[in-house]
């Protein structure tokens, strides 16, 4: 969340915000009314509150002095009326300003590329080139399963369409990999594991974002319950410390989780639905840092940097992407999409998007830090980012490392992890 006193000192600024991520600036024209009749309502009602104390003060020193109060009274009963309407419009007028402020996205930072969309993205770097294969290179569908590694139709039957079953080496390979991963995050970049709940409640999902607005998107519990399954480890992990104060000594903080998320993907309906790559459930490694705001665009690139170590230990081909404006994620200041590419179905599929969130989210969450012992509180900065996904991950495997008589050679780092070397 923006901080409210930002947008009422910088409206120029939060304005062309929204305009660089193509949002609607009537929303911020919508919070300045509003906030000029909280401004002006709240005026008067001090104003009424100051006559009231007066008044009190005359209407008891008339009674201590016999004389008759009975108009001051009334008047004052008036005035206490008025009082209480005025109360109610002002709390209703910051009910307002408040749902205004959660859905607006964050402010871009400076180093961003002004753009419409994902056309505008800039290409940072690539590391290692795409397979050249003497054969035709065929999808992931079709090598696992005629491995026998993956059923997308009982997975289907189970569950409904982009649900998927692995089996024996499939499944084997799915632990492998994300084990790998933690253990690579912990002993490699200094993380420290957490294995949080597969469900949050719906404070948590406003503290990082997802929601109010992208409630279509999330798989949520009955009323009673009022729980929605993880989209993302990010969201039980930065709300590890929601309405906690920190010491400066305490950070940064590195925190790594594996969950499995779910997503309904209610807005992507028809895209990519075949095989893995875009399923509502699917595992995934995540990084999330807490830092000291100064520090927090050095810790950006290094959360980058343990992303991309992953790619480099499996020798996977990828590159790394600066979103423009217009291709933000709504809480993000700025990010990094890491994509590898899948030669059978010849794409560049995201597995990583590092975000620098900076207070956005600690504001949403009330997650602070003390500079110096004594010192006021104020927002950290909360990074995350997928180290990595595995649905695409896997993919990417399958496809670049297959042969010609549709066996598949297993990545050295992963060998010890899942006893062969090769999955036939």
């Amino acid at each position: 969340m923006l901080d409210t006193k930002l947008i009422r000192s910088e409206p120029d600024k939060v304005r062309q915000a929204l305009i660089n991520r193509n949002s609607d600036t009537d929303v911020l024209d919508l919070f300045l009314d509003l906030d000029e009749q909280r401004r002006k309502a709240l005026w008067e009602v001090e104003a009424l509150k100051a006559e009231r104390n007066s008044v009190s003060e005359q209407i008891a020193q008339m009674k201590k002095s016999k004389l008759d109060a009975t108009a001051e009274i009334t008047r004052m009963r008036e005035v206490g009326s008025r009082i209480k309407q005025m109360d109610s419009e002002v709390a209703e007028i910051e009910s307002r300003i408040s749902d205004i402020a959660y859905n607006m996205p964050n402010i871009p930072h400076s180093s961003v590329p002004v753009g419409k969309d994902e056309s505008d993205n800039v290409t940072v770097r690539s590391w290692g080139e795409p397979r050249t294969f003497d054969f035709e290179p065929v999808p992931h569908w079709e090598l696992a399963s005629s491995l026998d590694i993956i059923d997308f139709e009982r997975g289907s039957k189970i569950a409904g369409s982009g649900f998927i079953l692995y089996k024996g080496l499939g499944a084997r390979l799915e632990r492998s990999l994300f084990n790998w991963m933690l253990d690579v995050h912990t002993t490699e970049h200094g993380y420290r594991e957490v294995f949080p709940p597969f469900l949050v409640n719906r404070r948590a999902m406003v503290g990082t974002g997802q929601l109010p607005k992208f409630d279509e998107d999330m798989y949520h519990t009955d009323k009673d319950d009022d729980l929605y399954l993880d989209p993302t480890a990010e969201v039980p992990v930065t709300n590890i410390y929601m309405d906690e104060i920190l010491n400066a000594s305490d950070l940064p903080q590195y925190l790594t989780a594996f969950t499995a998320c779910f997503r309904r993907e209610a807005g992507s309906a028809g895209k990519d639905t075949r095989g893995l790559l875009r399923v509502h459930q699917f595992n995934k490694v995540e990084m999330v840092k807490f830092v000291a705001p100064e520090t927090s665009y050095d810790e950006h690139e290094r959360l980058l940097a343990n992303a991309e170590a992953i790619l480099q230990k499996l020798n996977i081909p990828y590159r790394v992407v600066l979103l423009c404006t217009g291709d933000l994620s709504f809480c993000a200041a700025k990010c990094y999409d890491i994509e590898i590419y899948a030669p059978g179905v010849d794409q560049w599929l995201e597995v990583s998007s590092c975000s620098n969130f900076e207070d956005f989210q600690a504001r949403r969450a009330n997650i602070r830090y003390r500079p110096e012992p004594g010192a006021k509180p104020e927002f950290l900065h909360t990074l995350n980012g997928s180290g990595v996904a595995l649905p695409r991950l896997v993919v990417a495997l399958l496809e670049t490392y297959q042969q010609s008589d549709g066996t598949i050679v297993v990545p050295e780092a992963l060998r010890p992890y899942l006893g062969t070397d090769i999955i036939s």
